[in-house]
């Protein structure tokens, strides 16, 4: 193998292993700190989010905004407890 192959190849293998160790300390440093439970911290944001959009529709729909946003309400509580379960149970 010339140098030139040879040279690209360890440049290759080289940033391998530098993307190899930054996921695992990505991976150790969300373990760490309780970055557990990614999922169901994206469905609260989500549904924060939709919360934010009900609250700025307009009130014209005949209660059914209202009831939506104390389903969102719900939900976020239900999103929070299992969150919550989960760090206290594994």
């Amino acid at each position: 193998m010339d140098r030139l192959h040879r040279d690209t190849w360890y440049r290759w293998f080289k940033r391998c292993g530098l993307a190899a160790a930054a996921f695992g300390a990505a991976f150790a440093i969300g373990c760490a700190t309780g970055g557990g439970q990614p999922h169901m911290r994206a469905a609260l944001d989500e549904l924060r989010a939709a919360r934010a959009e009900l609250e700025t529709a307009a009130a014209d729909k005949g209660g059914h905004r209202v009831h939506a946003i104390e389903l969102v309400d719900d939900a976020i509580d239900q999103v929070r407890r299992g969150i919550d379960y989960a760090a206290n149970h594994y």
